[in-house]
């Protein structure tokens, strides 16, 4: 018989919030702190994460393209679901913590409450395209949307979601804090103060996920 022993799951992250919230410096900075305690976390995104998703995402985001709602969340699950399948899923089965710039979430905020989709529908949809799959723990980097539209106009290009307006952008943000009011698994951080105090947030929101599993908190 093997002695051999299976390894622990590895814990599930992920980074919700508007867009120009800092969500990609505030990922870089927790995978090196994971890093620096002996952790190898996986950074992955949504939609993309895959080939296939990849592809989905140039898609879904082309500022030229005029996409139905109830389409542009099929995309969205079936990029999810892939990623799901050949990235997720076989990390945390192999003990590895995983990073993900989006998830389920961001289909209930954008998808229901920004284009008006049934909740119910994405729910349901989400569960499926992920075999049931939840974070550990979802980190809400919440921001004024005129505030972080600004933030991303000055950094690049307008894609189609950013370009959608601000009415829009206002509807998504009561959906992220709907889920944030509603999931324990969930914690708001405000995004407004400099990186380090932002950074310092996100560590006190997953310290205790590590400490669980006998990693020190402190670094």
């Amino acid at each position: 018989m093997s002695s051999h022993k299976a390894p622990a799951r590895g814990r599930f992250i992920v980074f919700e919030g508007p867009e120009g919230a800092g969500k990609s410096t505030q990922i870089a900075r927790l995978k090196a702190r994971l890093e620096s305690l002996g952790r190898r976390p996986l950074l992955t995104r949504e939609p993309g994460g895959t080939q296939a998703g990849e592809a989905m995402r140039r898609v879904l985001l082309d500022p030229d393209l005029q996409i139905a709602p109830l389409a542009e969340f099929l995309l969205y699950s079936a990029a999810r679901s892939q990623h799901v399948h050949e990235v997720i899923a076989p990390a945390l089965a192999a003990g590895q913590d995983v990073i993900s710039d989006r998830f389920t979430g961001a289909s209930v905020a954008y998808q229901g409450y920004g284009r008006g989709l049934d909740l119910q529908l994405i729910f349901e949809l989400n569960a499926k395209a992920t075999g049931g799959l939840k974070p550990d723990r979802t980190l809400l980097l919440d921001l004024d949307p005129g505030r972080g539209l600004a933030r991303a106009a000055a950094r690049a290009a307008q894609d189609r979601l950013e370009s959608a307006g601000l009415e829009f952008h206002q509807r998504t943000r009561a959906g992220f804090l709907e889920q944030a009011r509603t999931d324990p698994t969930w914690v708001v951080i405000n995004a407004d103060p400099d990186e380090e105090t932002v950074a310092d947030s996100v560590w006190r929101a997953v310290a205790d996920l590590l400490v669980a599993d006998g990693v020190e908190g402190s670094a």
